[in-house]
């Protein structure tokens, strides 16, 4: 019988190609799962990733713990939304860019695009407001 405990540790080494592919589905596993608190290794890149889905409400807070070397996240997952969707428009094969024009919303205004831009990691709402364009990283709904 498998041990219940009251948060999922998530360690793995972080990879320059999927920094934040791992992180989306780490949280989606444990928001199914039911856990309140999510702690994986940081990035800055990770960081700004879940302070986009903190803002969002898709996650209830990101905490940055740890010493220098050993920093990780903790994620509270607790009363945010849960995440129904996920669509990845770059892959580490494939990048996809666009310019603050050619950003559609997505599913009619109820998701969010996560786009990377020289402003940082920002939503699609946020960089059209800031006429900037840049790698189109994710969908979440």
């Amino acid at each position: 019988m498998p041990i219940q405990t009251k948060f999922a540790i998530a360690f793995s080494l972080p990879g320059k190609n999927n920094m934040y592919i791992d992180l989306l589905i780490k949280i989606k596993n444990a928001q199914a799962a039911g856990k309140p608190i999510l702690k994986v290794t940081a990035t800055k890149a990770d960081k700004a990733v879940a302070d986009v889905l903190s803002e969002r409400g898709f996650v209830k807070s990101v905490e940055l713990k740890g010493k220098s070397y050993k920093k990780y996240l903790e994620i509270e997952l607790d009363g945010a939304k849960k995440i129904s969707g996920l669509k990845f428009r770059s892959k580490p094969s494939l990048r996809n860019y666009a310019g603050y024009r050619e950003l559609k919303k997505v599913k009619g205004g109820y998701g969010t695009l996560v786009l990377t831009t020289p402003k940082g990691i920002l939503t699609d709402e946020r960089a059209r407001r800031e006429k900037v364009g840049g790698q189109l990283l994710f969908e979440i709904w």
